[in-house]
């Protein structure tokens, strides 16, 4: 640069006065002060020329350094001092805007699957207050029935006030786990799904789906279901009796009698079929609220047990206890007793037909950590595929559909001990190995 090649020179003339006053100090005295002021004076010339340098390439700096923020950039000059220091500012740059770039594309990518969903998406963050939401969120909260908007920055009762989303929400911000209700309040005559996951760097994503028609059209196959079930259950109930009476007061042939015990035979499924329907309808429905009460949970086994045992299909059955506890439960007595003859039931008819004689466990166990006891049934019959555990609980589904005939099986049992369980609070699941057999297992909340 041209400050250097004038600085250098300065810096040899100092130099060459500082050895001059030397050697005069030693052979000329008399010289001596005339060698200072030359030595001064050189040295004040060289101290404005350096710095002059040094402000030109701080400028430079500070130029480069406002051109660093626009791509493509200009490279440093090739022998100023600051070369290396601005080569490597660059190369981070560049960096920093390529991490930026990607960073960009992805919340563009966010922005559009956001905006492209059919449910209503928000974010708020850990204090509660509302962040973000999609294009589907903001259309629900401006309808002119909501009485209100999305109010970004504000907590997230100012955009909705119904205390159940607003208690699922505060759940997942407080126990960062995630969390789901049902919600009627959020707009009238519409009912929603509510799902809140906790997001990595705090606070929570709340989705709500809507799913109005979806139980309008349960509600209504289920209103269907029950009618029908009346209407078939005084006919049903008049041929099952006439055939029994014909056959145990009547002179029959051997054909007469088989076509009248194949009638009784399915009159009699057709009457526990529509018998279970009613019982799921009144179920689902709440139609007949729980006499909650508190029971020791070994009485409640131990009940199940000797009723079943009774019963004709488990003449050959061998039933375990492994395991009780005097804890009480709060539980409908009749209702558990129905979950754990279901279960019962299923287990000796589903080990029948093997070898051996059809051998059932059953126990109950205290969790006191969770507050609930939990009761098992286990059979060793042929177990059920993985594929199918997911909906062994649903309504008619049948693992062996022949096998199910066979038995006598009306496919509502599971799905009835379900709703029971979970009116109580609790919860229903099913463990199995094909080839050695299923546990069934669901848990009461415990009582003082």
């Amino acid at each position: 640069m041209e400050t250097r090649s004038i600085t250098l020179p300065a810096c040899a003339a100092v130099l060459l006065a500082g050895i001059g006053c030397t050697l005069l100090a030693a052979f000329q005295p008399q010289l001596l002060v005339l060698w200072i002021g030359l030595f001064v004076a050189a040295a004040l010339v060289t101290f404005f020329l350096v710095r002059r340098g040094l402000r030109a390439q701080a400028l430079g700096v500070a130029r480069y350094v406002t051109e660093l923020s626009a791509l493509p950039v200009k490279a440093p000059i090739a022998d100023s001092a600051f070369g290396p220091v601005l080569n490597a500012a660059a190369q981070n740059n560049r960096e920093v805007q390529g991490r930026q770039n990607i960073l960009q594309e992805s919340r563009h990518q966010l922005e559009t699957l956001l905006e492209g969903m059919q449910d209503a998406v928000l974010g708020v963050d850990a204090a509660g207050r509302v962040q973000w939401s999609n294009g589907p969120m903001r259309r629900l909260m401006n309808r002119d029935t909501a009485g209100g908007s999305v109010r970004h920055g504000h907590a997230l009762v100012h955009t909705f006030r119904d205390p159940a989303l607003l208690a699922a929400v505060q759940t997942t911000l407080d126990q960062h786990t995630p969390c789901e209700c049902r919600s009627e309040y959020v707009l009238p005559g519409r009912i929603f799904q509510v799902n809140a996951s906790p997001l990595p760097g705090g606070g929570a994503v709340v989705v709500l789906h809507d799913r109005t028609e979806a139980e309008e059209m349960e509600r209504t196959q289920r209103d269907f279901v029950a009618n029908v079930s009346h209407e078939l259950r005084t006919p049903l109930t008049s041929i099952v009796g006439y055939v029994e009476t014909v056959i145990d007061h009547e002179t029959l042939s051997g054909p007469a009698r088989e076509f009248l015990d194949t009638v009784l035979k399915n009159a009699s499924r057709m009457h526990r079929l529509t018998e279970d329907l009613l019982l799921l309808a009144r179920v689902e429905q709440a139609e007949n609220p729980l006499d909650l009460q508190p029971v020791e949970a070994e009485t409640l086994l131990r009940d199940a047990l000797r009723t079943v045992s009774g019963s004709s299909y488990a003449e050959t059955a061998r039933f375990e206890i492994a395991g009780t506890t005097t804890r009480n439960v709060l539980a409908d007595e009749n209702a558990i007793m129905q979950v754990l003859g279901n279960l019962l039931e299923n287990a000796v008819k589903y080990s029948s037909g093997r070898p051996d004689p059809p051998h059932v466990v059953v126990g109950v166990t205290e969790h006191a950590s969770t507050g609930m006891v939990e009761f098992r049934v286990q059979d060793f019959g042929p177990g059920i595929p993985s594929e199918h555990l997911p909906r062994i609980f649903e309504r008619f589904y049948r693992v062996e559909k022949a096998r199910s005939r066979a038995t006598g099986g009306t496919g509502l049992g599971l799905s009835i001990a379900r709703h029971l369980v979970e009116q109580h609070g609790g919860r229903i699941w099913v463990e199995s190995s094909l080839g050695e057999g299923s546990t069934f297992l669901f848990t009461l909340p415990v009582t003082d």
